[in-house]
């Protein structure tokens, strides 16, 4: 079969097919074969993903073919996320290290981060503290390292191993005298900082769905997705301790997934502010300093 598949375009249609008649889960990072395959097989050839009609009569060596095939096969027999297999993963235009330490990230709140929190704040020169809370790979807290460039941003995760991951994407970005690594269970080992910003994309699944993930998810650390039986134990936690960490005009942002209806039943005084994301406006809120509960 190796010497049947010669160009990318071979092997981008061999994978696809593959890929379409077998049961993998889509969801961490593409919605279906043909994206999947295109980030496999660019990824694996270190190529860009934007100029695939430049590469696609290229042909690949017979070590490549050799070692693509093992990935595609390991994708489909074993389940493991693509992401996992490169150790890559992008949100936006920020592409990310990632192993089995950490979940592979997929955060709505990226889409507002990549204009600055528009319109929930007027002046991202007036950041100058911040705090990603549940910060696994370290994603959030360094794409809001370069949306708020006089910020210094603390990244905090229970996981020392996510901690670990976060490290080497902070170097990779250069952001190490921005930023502060602090391992704690969320606001536990904080003591009396305080912020302008803190955002937080925390577990939320509840154990319906937890205990119906494809294999895919189950390749990912389960403290990082499940909550509790709601999805909404860290949730809970963050809203009712926020106060303290924020400073006057400061502002809490957390991604809570499909859980919104629950969480109102739980604080039906306080006043969400509900982001305006691809997915819509029910996935992630804002609150003010002054709305939070004592």
């Amino acid at each position: 079969m190796l010497t049947e598949l010669s160009s990318i375009r071979d092997w981008l249609r061999y994978t696809v097919s593959q890929f379409e008649s077998s049961d993998i889960f889509f969801g961490h990072g593409t919605s279906n074969a043909y994206d999947e395959a295109v980030w496999l097989i660019f990824g694996f050839l270190h190529l860009p993903h934007d100029t695939i009609e430049n590469f696609l009569d290229a042909s690949l060596t017979g070590k490549e073919k050799k070692d693509l095939l093992f990935l595609i096969e390991k994708r489909i027999k074993d389940k493991i996320p693509t992401a996992y297999l490169l150790n890559e993963a992008w949100l936006r235009d920020y592409k990310f290290y990632v192993d089995e330490r950490v979940i592979v990230p997929r955060s709505l709140i990226a889409e507002s981060l990549s204009e600055n929190l528009y319109p929930w704040i007027d002046d991202p020169e007036k950041i100058f503290s911040a705090l990603d809370l549940c910060s696994g790979s370290g994603c959030l807290g360094i794409m809001m390292a370069h949306s708020f460039q006089n910020a210094i941003i603390d990244l905090v995760d229970l996981s020392e191993k996510a901690l670990q991951v976060a490290e080497i994407n902070i170097n990779h970005y250069g952001l190490n005298d921005r930023t502060e690594l602090i391992q704690s269970d969320l606001f536990d080992a904080l003591q009396d900082k305080k912020y302008d910003l803190i955002i937080s994309n925390p577990p939320y699944v509840n154990q319906a769905s937890v205990d119906s993930f494809p294999m895919e998810f189950l390749k990912e650390p389960s403290m990082a997705l499940g909550s509790g039986e709601e999805g909404l134990d860290h949730t809970i936690r963050i809203i009712n301790e926020a106060k303290r960490y924020l400073n006057d005009d400061g502002i809490l942002i957390v991604e809570i997934g499909h859980n919104k209806e629950v969480l109102l039943n739980k604080f039906p005084t306080l006043k969400f502010q509900w982001l305006d994301v691809s997915l819509g406006n029910d996935f992630v809120f804002m609150l003010q300093k002054s709305q939070l509960p004592d």
